[in-house]
Order: C-alpha cells, then sequence, then structure tokens
C-alpha cells in the first residue's frame, strides 16, 4: 500500500511515520510538509508542498491508497487569530479530502478531538464538528474519524497548560469518563496504523475505548 501523511511533524503524526516506516504492509509511506525534514528511510517519500496550491496536492496525493490526516495548529501559532487558525485547521484538511475523491483514493483518515461538535459554543470543538461534517460531506467511501481527548508525549512545542494538567489528569484519571481520558499519542497512532489496512467501508467514529481496543 501507499500511504500519504499530512502532519506528519506532530506529536501523533511523528509516531504515525514510524508505525507505517515499520509495517510491512505499507511499502510506500509519502509525507507531505512545508519544508525539508531530516529522516532518511527506503520507503520514504518527501514531497515539500504548498498547500494553497490545489494542483500540487493533486499530483502530490495521486496514487495514495490511504491518506492520514493529523494536521493541526494552536491559539499560541497564529497568535489568537480564527482565520488564520481556521485557514490550517479547516481549509487543508477538507481540500485534501476533496483531492482524495478527484484521484480516487476512498480512504481518510482524520485526527479530531473528542467533544467535536458543530453546534459547540466552544470555537474550537465547533470547528472540528465543521471539519468532520465537511469531510463527510465529500461522499469518500472510506472516513475514519479519531477523537482523542488529551494527548500525552513528549512535544517540542512547550505548553504551559498541558505541562501543568498533564500529571493532574493522570492522578485523577480513574474518575474521568472514558471518553475524556487521556491517551497516549503513540497509541492513537498505532491505531491508526490499523485502520489504514481495513476494507470497510462507511464513516467510523473511534474514541478513547475504540483506540485501546484496537491497539489490544
Amino acid at each position: 500500500m501507499t500511504a500519504t501523511i499530512i502532519g506528519a511533524t506532530g506529536l501523533i503524526g511523528n509516531h504515525l511515520l514510524q508505525e507505517l516506516l515499520n509495517d510491512p504492509v505499507y511499502d510506500t509511506v509519502r509525507i507531505l510538509i512545508r519544508r525539508s525534514l531530516e529522516i532518511e528511510h527506503p520507503k520514504l517519500e518527501k514531497k515539500i508542498i504548498d498547500f494553497n496550491n490545489s494542483d500540487s496536492l493533486l499530483v502530490a496525493l495521486s496514487n495514495s491508497d490511504v491518506v492520514f490526516c493529523s494536521i493541526g495548529t494552536t491559539q499560541k501559532k497564529v497568535k489568537g487569530d480564527k482565520d488564520v487558525y481556521r485557514k490550517i485547521d479547516f481549509d487543508i484538511p477538507v481540500k485534501l479530502a476533496r483531492l482524495c475523491k478527484m484521484t480516487g483514493c476512498e480512504k481518510f483518515l482524520l485526527v479530531s478531538s473528542v467533544g467535536a461538535d458543530k453546534k459547540s459554543s466552544n470555537f474550537y470543538l465547533r470547528l472540528k464538528g465543521e471539519i468532520e461534517e465537511a469531510i463527510v460531506a465529500t461522499g469518500l467511501k472510506s472516513i475514519h474519524i479519531l477523537r482523542p481527548s488529551m494527548l500525552l508525549g513528549y512535544r517540542k512545542e512547550f505548553r504551559i497548560g498541558e505541562k501543568i494538567m498533564s500529571p493532574l489528569i493522570k492522578l485523577f484519571s480513574f474518575v474521568i469518563p472514558a471518553k475524556y481520558k487521556p491517551i497516549e499519542a503513540v497509541a492513537v497512532a498505532k491505531a491508526m496504523g490499523i485502520i489504514g489496512k481495513k476494507t470497510d467501508e462507511g464513516v467510523f467514529i473511534y474514541e478513547y475505548a475504540d483506540i485501546n481496543n484496537l491497539i489490544k
């Protein structure tokens, strides 16, 4: 299989890249990146892409059997600009899903968020819900949406809120409803690698328990 990853430099994407490179089912692993990445592997194809250029994206997605999208930004990175936030978190995944349809790749995996709801009063959760709805509307035959809660794992980017909250949430996780429990980013990546090999058609949602059940 040929797998294409968007968001390979992020917390989940980095683990996912390693998972796919180590999985013999995936003989080509293509990553679409904005800038050069210092990693080499016989199976790896690196495509430096302008995500605003639909023609370049269309070519880069060609011959993919499955596309994994774990791209996302933060309020800090966009300096609180919600329009810029939306251009990254909404425009890119939705454009990719539409282009997948054009290339004939019918399997698309998206990392969303627990609580995603287009009717939410929360900007982040509302946006995630809108992304999900737009991707489902593309009509792709096989859409898999993962909705993790707080992600655990090492980030290059320092986030003071997560630094403070992660130990507390781990300590009191036994009282947190299952789908809101924190989860290791590597667990999400492992689940994505497994899902990518599935042949089921339809729209599938995976939350905490579903992700853990997949990797057991």
